[in-house]
């Protein structure tokens, strides 16, 4: 699909939100990134962050980069955030392009093979929990819930041209079209999603509406009375107008997506740990990078909730600080997502580091 760029200045250039989409060992070795950093009249250094990948990230990192332009180190950065998708985004990160990745997966092997490969090392630093959420619209009047094996009929490979209509799926609903709507294949959440659901990452039909930009998706599902789709649980909350999210079983009776049934990991298995990932070697040579990711650590838990996330404990955003001050490089997730993974499970990885 091609891509489309939209920009929007902050301020008069100190600091730039560039919003784009793209539908479309635990160490590395390292070698020397230039610094790209602007000379200003007052010599004053900008350090220049680029920062790129998860749409579902996104909304957390750019809130953060706004509320970083009011504070007295803004003047050390000039950031630019743009999303393009998970996997883009660690293309770009692991060939030196970028300094952090949103990431709404843990870094795989192969992409921890391209980072070493071009001498990146960087910090894994897990910032939010998210819910997917499967969406319909809020005519739909006949789907009162779903079940995770029902989600694996409507999404996987062999579905494909032949379950095209509600009644398929169950038959109590109705003879209607299904139009589905969902992740692109460049998204982490498209990884996730079909690992969850259909049992094997990247395994599923392609002919739907996919798009790495939700809102894209939001506009599509809020359209079509027989739509159905799925996407991060903030662009739900931020539309619950527009939509209707489906309750999903996975064998232990149908759960809403919230706040409280993710940190109950009672919401299985559709709950997922949401990461930045930063360049080592740029944070060691630009200054404002570092001081961009200590506000981010210090103001992630309430901007994830203003989102519309789920925030981790205090103690998560303490063991992100520690490890990133004390250079802790690498990941604890062996190169892939796991899946029905706890808030306390998440900070035992991360404890073990």
């Amino acid at each position: 699909m091609k891509a489309t760029a939209k920009k929007l200045a902050l301020t008069l250039g100190v600091l730039v939100v560039s919003i784009g989409c793209a539908t479309s060992s635990n160490t590395s070795s390292e070698t020397p990134q230039s610094v790209n950093v602007t000379e200003v009249s007052n010599s004053t250094k900008i350090s220049q962050i680029k920062i790129d990948g998860s749409s579902t990230v996104y909304p957390i990192t750019v809130a953060i980069a706004q509320a970083f332009q009011q504070t007295k180190q803004q003047n050390k950065a000039q950031i630019t955030v743009n999303f393009s998708g998970t996997s883009t985004g660690f293309e770009k990160f692991c060939a030196g392009e970028i300094d952090i990745s949103n990431a709404s997966r843990p870094i795989l092997k192969e992409e921890m093979a391209a980072c070493d490969q071009n001498g990146i090392r960087y910090f894994e630093l897990p910032i939010a929990f998210d819910a997917l959420t499967v969406v319909i619209n809020p005519q739909n009047n006949w789907a009162k819930d779903i079940t995770v094996a029902e989600l694996k009929k409507i999404w996987a490979p062999a579905a494909q041209g032949r379950i095209t209509r509600w009644n398929q799926v169950r038959a109590s609903w109705p003879d209607r079209p299904l139009t589905l709507y969902g992740a692109g294949d460049k998204s982490g959440t498209f990884d996730y999603f079909t690992e969850a659901t259909v049992g094997t990452s990247r395994a599923s039909r392609r002919d739907y509406t996919a798009s790495e930009d939700d809102d894209v998706l939001v506009a599509g599902i809020n359209k079509d009375p027989n739509a159905l789709g799925y996407f991060g649980y903030a662009y739900y909350e931020q539309n619950k107008d527009k939509l209707k999210a489906l309750p999903v079983d996975s064998g232990k009776g149908m759960v809403l997506p919230s706040r409280e049934t993710v940190e109950k990991s009672q919401y299985q298995p559709l709950s997922r740990p949401l990461f930045i990932y930063a360049n080592f070697q740029s944070a060691q040579n630009k200054p404002g990078l570092k001081d961009f990711l200590e506000f981010y650590f210090k103001n992630a838990s309430q901007t994830a909730i203003s989102v519309g996330y789920v925030p981790l404990p205090d103690e998560a955003y303490n063991l992100d600080y520690v490890n990133f001050n004390k250079g802790k490089v690498g990941t604890v997730f062996e190169g892939k997502s796991q899946l029905n993974m706890s808030i306390g499970e998440l900070l035992r990885k991360q404890a073990r580091f």
